[in-house]
Parts: C-alpha cells; structure tokens; sequence
C-alpha cells in the first residue's frame, strides 16, 4: 500500500540564472565535417615552387653552396617551402590545419626578409645599400622571387586562405629567438672567416670591420625592435580581418 501524495509541495529553490553547460573534452574541430581544399593546395604548392626554384638558381650560381645556404633569405624560403608544403597537404586532404605558431612565423620571416632587401640593400637612399643588389641574369630572376615574388604569395595565402584568430601575442616574442641565432650565427662566422675574405659578412649592416661591434650590435638591436613589431602588427591583423573561409574552395 502506498503512502498518500501530501498535498502541500515545498516550492523547489528557483534556479539563479541560465544553466552552466560542462566543457566538452572534445574540441569543435572532432564534429565539424572536415573539408577538402584542392585550390589552396594548388596555390601553395605554386608558391613552394617559387621558393624553391629562387633557392635553386642561388645554389647553382653562388658557387659554394654554404655560401648562400648562410643567408637569411635562403633560410626563411626554405622553411617557407616546407611549412607550404605541408600546409598543402592539409588542405588537399581535409586535415586540420598547421599551428598557427609555426606558419606565422615562416610568414614573418620571408616578409621580414623582403622588406630588408627592398627598405635597406636595393635601396639607394639606405645607408646600407648594395651595389646592383638585385644582380643580372639568373641572380636578379632568384633575388625577385626570393625577395618579391614569395613575400607576396605568402602574405596572399595568410590573407585569403587562412582561417585568422590563430595568432596570439606571446607567439611575437618567440618569433625573435631564431633571428637572435642568426645573427650570434653570422657574428660568429665572421671571426671564423680569414679577415678581408669576401663576403666575410653577409649584410653590410652587420659587418664588424665597417661599424664595429658596437655599430653592429646597434643595427642589430634596432632591426630586432622592428621585426617585433612587425610580428605584433601580424598578430593585431589577424585578429581584426574578416574570415575568408567562409566560403569552401
């Protein structure tokens, strides 16, 4: 026999606002449907291309390898190339993207690297300028597209087929370590070097027997200033600009 249903039931407290939703263990990318991006393959393996046909034709003509192999420019394209490379891949298979940590940085460096050469050692106006910096024949075809031609590309596929807010602020200041081993890299190089060797210094902003330490150290601190700021300017527009995958390609 059941006891009998009271007549009279205690309001239940009332619930203070919404209910909390638990997170999920599960991040938002496992249940969208992944999608596949032949074009965006296509345009970075092009890029890649150009990347690594400039480096080629620097290989071929520069005769020791390890001379151009030194060069911050040589270097960013190559992991320009590779990071592309992969990031085609990706796309091609509907796989989720690379760290933004990584394709900013290969963006950052090859932007950074063409703005040097454009700003500082083609131009005559620079302290710094380099006589016929952008070379004849072969030399002058591997410096635009080194310099010009991959810089652009690569700051296309970021704006128009890359998905933005992957780009944090702590992200910049890691960017710097490697330039920073670049340069103890190329200082250390140099002492190595028989003095009045040519191309002793790779950049004329860094060459101890023309400024010094102190002078070079100074042009060191001043392009580390600027290419941190770059990095943070990167970092603000990718947070500001639209999103271009809204539409599938």
């Amino acid at each position: 026999m059941t006891a009998p249903i009271p007549r009279d039931i205690p309001d239940l407290p009332a619930v203070p606002g919404p209910p909390r939703l638990l997170p999920s263990p599960v991040p938002a990318t496992a249940v969208v449907t992944p999608v596949r991006r032949p074009l965006v393959a296509v345009f970075r393996l092009v890029t890649a291309l150009l990347a690594v046909t400039g480096v080629t034709i620097e290989l071929l003509m520069a005769g020791p390898v390890t001379r151009p192999l030194s060069h911050f420019t040589t270097q960013s394209s190559i992991l320009l190339a590779l990071v592309l490379i992969a990031s085609a891949r990706r796309a091609w298979s509907a796989r989720r993207p690379l760290s933004g940590a990584l394709t900013g940085a290969a963006l950052l460096y090859v932007v950074a690297a063409g703005l040097v050469h454009h700003l500082l050692l083609a131009n005559a106006a620079s302290p710094f300028a380099v006589t016929d910096g952008t070379g004849s024949g072969w030399h002058a075809v591997a410096t635009h597209l080194l310099n010009t031609a991959v810089p652009a590309a690569a700051a296309l596929d970021w704006l128009l087929l890359t998905a933005p807010g992957r780009l944090h602020l702590r992200q910049a200041a890691a960017w710097i370590l490697y330039p920073l081993a670049y340069l103890a890299f190329s200082l250390g190089r140099g002492e190595l070097l028989i003095p009045d060797t040519q191309d002793r210094y790779l950049y004329p902003f860094l060459d101890v027997d023309q400024h010094g330490y102190k002078g070079v150290l100074g042009n060191a601190l001043l392009l580390g200033l600027a290419l941190y700021a770059l990095g943070v300017l990167l970092v603000a527009l990718d947070h500001i600009r639209p999103n271009p995958l809204r539409r599938r390609w």
